[in-house]
């Protein structure tokens, strides 16, 4: 399990990503309870949420094709520098008592515009940095590592934005991607294979892209399904859970309602790993049933236990659906075109987040907050539903480490993971 570490360029990488989760699991908890205490709109709390990942999905294509053409650490470099700036300057107007909603859009955009450039250079370059035989291995100490980080920084989230001031949450943000921009600097890949003289532009690249992805049936189910779900979770947890959250548990125990998640998903990645079944995405696709059950009871019962235990479950089994998803990705596209299939998972997975995230407000006011995350919870489930409809969803297999038959050779493997 510990082969990987041996290899130094791996260490910085899981370095870098660990330190930039930390913040990152800090950073949304601060940035909700600054916007709800400038306006108290959770309307205002969604077009600055919304922002960011709407500015991310319209880079992603462009930075899937940027990452197979150029080094992909230098990319992830001036990522963590340019993120670092945009949240310094977030933290500074929260601080100063300057910031407006307008400012924080525009902060928000660009912040999601970096980290999308990078964003599918991050996921593709570990095959570069291990042999075949330690990646499995090496995805589990990443996913434990980053899973760890997010289990102590939720709950440091809510307890800076309980005693001292969000702005605070948001500079450790900015620090952390200083830091994990050292780590990915000291980062050494062995050079790509040479390309041709005459390279095809971006845009036939990422025709070469979408035609993978799109020859999978699997795949591109899976991904509309999630973009369903995304949204959903996304509008429910990070817009109206803060909103609920006021007015039920309290700003600090919502940190730990989001903590449970993140120690569920770690604990759900031990069990991944010794999971061994042939119809490997199905068993992790019918595991994301349970994603109905935070939203549920945010609108039914927002108790702290009921919720803990409920996004401890969901954290759990999103995990198995986690690992499932790269696993089965990994098996089925090739390397060279990775970063552009991942990206189009991504854009596909993350479209409708924005959406939701601006929608949600807007709809809670207009129908009420139960209202809305009862709905939201149904549409989850019918997501799930289709998911489970497709046959080949549920006969995909996978290929066992003792050798057994795998699904006829297809020609790609998708990148990204899918998660909320």
């Amino acid at each position: 399990m510990l082969g990987p570490l041996r290899h130094v360029p791996f260490r910085f990488l899981v370095a870098g990503r660990t330190i930039n989760a930390l913040g990152n699991a800090i950073a949304p908890v601060a940035l909700a309870f600054a916007v709800l205490d400038l306006t108290g709109s959770a309307t205002d709390l969604g077009l600055v949420v919304g922002a960011r990942m709407l500015a991310n999905v319209l880079f992603l294509l462009f930075g899937g094709a940027l990452a197979d053409r150029v080094p992909k650490n230098l990319l992830m470099v001036g990522s963590s520098i340019a993120a670092a700036v945009t949240q310094a300057a977030v933290a500074a107007m929260i601080l100063s008592g300057t910031a407006t909603v307008p400012f924080l859009i525009v902060l928000s955009s660009i912040n999601g515009m970096v980290a999308a450039l990078a964003l599918p250079a991050s996921s593709a370059i570990l095959p570069q940095l291990l042999p075949a035989d330690l990646r499995q291995q090496a995805n589990a100490i990443s996913r434990l590592s980053f899973n760890g980080a997010m289990i102590m920084g939720a709950p440091v989230g809510g307890i800076i934005v309980a005693a001292i001031s969000p702005g605070w949450g948001i500079a450790i943000d900015a620090v952390a991607f200083l830091c994990s921009a050292a780590c990915f600097a000291l980062l050494r890949i062995p050079p790509a294979p040479a390309v041709p003289a005459e390279r095809a532009g971006i845009v036939a690249e990422l025709r070469t892209g979408w035609t993978e992805f799109r020859s999978r049936t699997w795949l591109w189910v899976v991904v509309a399904a999630f973009s369903v779900i995304n949204a959903c979770i996304s509008g429910g947890i990070n817009v109206l859970g803060p909103l609920v959250a006021d007015e039920t548990v309290g700003r600090r125990a919502w940190g730990f309602v989001l903590a449970a998640q993140t120690l569920g998903m770690l604990l759900g990645a031990l069990i991944a790993m010794r999971l061994r079944v042939r119809r490997l995405l199905f068993v992790g696709v019918l595991c994301t049933a349970f994603e109905v059950l935070p939203v549920l009871t945010l609108g039914v019962a927002p108790h702290l236990g009921l919720l803990m235990a409920a996004t401890f479950l969901a954290g759990l089994t999103i995990e198995e659906f986690g690992i499932a998803w790269e696993t089965t990705m990994q098996e089925h596209v090739p390397a060279d075109k990775l970063a552009r299939v991942y990206s189009y998972d991504m854009v596909g997975s993350y479209l409708a987040i924005p959406v939701g995230q601006v929608a949600t407000g807007p709809i809670a006011e207009a129908i009420g907050v139960r209202p809305t995350l009862i709905g939201a919870a149904g549409l989850i489930a019918l997501a799930v539903v289709a998911m489970t409809a497709s046959s080949d969803v549920r006969n995909l297999r996978h290929e066992l480490s003792t050798g057994s038959p795998t699904e006829e050779k297809a020609p790609a493997r998708p990148m990204g993971e899918s998660t909320p």
